[in-house]
């Protein structure tokens, strides 16, 4: 282990305070679901991830990862910056004009890290089994990994892809399912539920696990123990429990912060819940 639990949720209550503070500044940004997925994001990037820092962008012999649900720019953003890819400092450019740091995450401008540009909902899953296909066939024994919000799974593309992966054995693949239950609507139960869906991933031919994705002993250990069923005939699904806007007491669990930011008082009052470990950028 590189890191301690303990040292991995300082990582991540820094990368709180950084989300709220990114959006604050631009009044505009997705805080609830990157706040709900800082501990999976700590856990990855910190931990679990063979990575490299000096960006390359074919990412030979290392692991890659792709964001599907590319609204929940900000928490990856600052995992990125935090974990060496680029100058902290870059954070206060969030989604101003001529940045690197767009409100969802682009190629154009180069920023190191970022593979595609993403963010139009239930593309995320095709892109990553593409790339672990061509691990596959560049004999690259590395993994790829992919993180879906629950709502787009109401995109028909991904069921495709949920096919497609079993029937094509590509076991060098990890996604993640940020499984929080809410969406820019309301409830995914209201919108368009999606009922049951460790049985569906299984019938599909997923071997699937679940995990408490704001536990984060829970989540280092559910990603290890995903890599360790790699390499079996099945691509590996990480149905992740998350509450949207975790560690903020006024937006835990729901929909109203999906793409609100915090004003003047909030912001003040959130990052009073939140302590500061690495230092603000």
């Amino acid at each position: 282990m590189k890191h301690t639990i303990s040292e991995l949720e300082d990582i991540a209550s820094q990368v709180r305070r950084d989300i709220l503070r990114m959006v604050h500044a631009v009044q505009s940004g997705h805080p609830g679901a990157s706040l709900g997925c800082a501990d999976f994001f700590t856990a990855l990037y910190f931990e679990v991830l063979n990575h490299n820092p000096k960006f390359d962008m074919d990412g030979k012999n290392e692991d890659l990862f792709f964001l599907s649900n590319g609204h929940i720019s900000p928490v990856w953003y600052s995992v990125l910056a935090r974990s060496g890819y680029f100058n902290v400092s870059e954070l206060s450019t969030f989604r101003k004009l001529n940045s690197r740091l767009q409100g969802h995450p682009t190629t154009h401008e180069g920023l190191p890290g970022v593979r595609i540009a993403s963010g139009s909902l239930g593309q995320g899953l095709s892109v990553a089994i593409g790339a672990a296909l061509a691990k596959k066939i560049n004999g690259d024994k590395s993994l790829v990994f992919a993180l879906l919000g629950d709502g787009e799974l109401q995109e028909g593309q991904n069921w495709e892809a949920f096919m497609f992966a079993p029937h094509n054995k590509v076991d060098n693949l990890i996604a993640s399912i940020d499984y929080n239950g809410q969406q820019i609507d309301g409830p995914t139960e209201k919108v368009l539920s999606l009922e049951n869906l460790q049985a569906k991933f299984e019938a599909f031919g997923w071997h699937v696990i679940t995990t408490n994705g704001n536990n984060m002993d829970e989540i280092v250990k559910g990603l290890e123990y995903a890599k360790s069923l790699t390499g079996k005939g099945k691509p590996i699904l990480n149905l992740m429990s998350t509450q949207m806007g975790y560690g903020v007491d006024f937006m835990v669990g729901t929909h109203k912060w999906h793409g609100s930011a915090p004003n003047d008082e909030q912001l003040a009052n959130a990052l009073g819940q939140i302590k500061e470990t690495l230092g603000d950028y």
